[in-house]
C-alpha cells in the first residue's frame, strides 16, 4: 500500500507568506494552513517543530527574496546605477509578492524584537546598495548618505500616504522626486 504523498515543506513556507501579507504574524496558523492547503496539520509536523520553525523558516525566505535574490538579478541585468537603484526598487516595493511581505513584517516588526533585527539587516544591506549605486554619481558621502535615505523613505512611506499633489499624479510627482534624488536632468516641458 503507497501512503499519500506529504504537502511539500515549500507550499506550508508559501501559504505561511501568503497569510503572513494577509493578516500578519497572528493569521500563519497551522490549522489554517492545512485548511487552505486541503491537507490534515500532521504533515506539517514532519517538516516543522512547531508554528515558530516556521516562521523563522518564512522569514529566511523573504529575506533570501527581497535582498539575495533582488540583488542577484539587478546585477545580472544591468544597466547604469541609476537604472540598477529603479530596478532594485520596483523589484522590492511594488507587486503582489515582496511588497505585501515587506509591509507586514515591518509592522510585525514593531512588536518583535527579533524580527526587528532581521529587519534591520535587510534594511542595512538596501541601503548598502543606494549608497553604492549613488556615490558613482555623487562624490560627497553626507549628500550620497541623505539621497539614499530620502530614496529608501520615499519607496516605503509612499506606500501609506494618501495625498493631493493638485494637478500632478501621483506617478509625476514620485518620477520628479527619482530624478532629484538620482540626478538626472528633468525633461523640458512643451512649450
Amino acid at each position: 500500500m503507497v501512503g499519500t504523498p506529504r504537502t511539500p515543506r515549500d507550499r506550508w513556507v508559501e501559504e505561511g507568506l501568503r497569510a503572513l501579507a494577509a493578516g500578519g504574524p497572528d493569521a500563519v496558523r497551522v490549522e489554517a494552513l492545512a485548511k487552505r492547503l486541503g491537507v490534515t496539520k500532521g504533515g506539517f509536523y514532519g517538516y516543522f517543530a512547531d508554528r515558530g520553525a516556521l516562521l523563522e523558516t518564512m522569514l529566511e525566505t523573504w529575506e533570501r527574496e527581497s535582498t539575495d535574490e533582488v540583488i542577484e538579478r539587478v546585477e545580472r541585468e544591468g544597466g547604469d546605477p541609476r537604472t540598477k537603484i529603479q530596478r532594485a526598487g520596483a523589484l522590492t516595493f511594488s507587486g503582489d509578492r515582496l511588497l505585501p511581505l515587506d509591509l507586514a513584517i515591518r509592522d510585525w516588526a514593531r512588536r518583535d524584537e527579533a524580527v526587528a533585527a532581521r529587519l534591520r539587516r535587510v534594511d542595512a544591506r538596501r541601503m548598502a546598495l543606494l549608497r553604492e549605486m549613488i556615490g558613482t554619481f555623487c562624490a560627497d558621502p553626507d549628500e550620497v548618505e541623505a539621497r539614499s535615505l530620502m530614496a529608501f523613505a520615499m519607496a516605503i512611506g509612499g506606500h501609506f500616504l494618501d495625498l493631493d499633489h493638485g494637478p500632478r499624479t501621483k506617478a509625476e510627482v514620485r518620477a520628479h522626486a527619482a530624478d532629484i534624488l538620482l540626478d538626472r536632468p528633468r525633461p523640458k516641458p512643451d512649450a
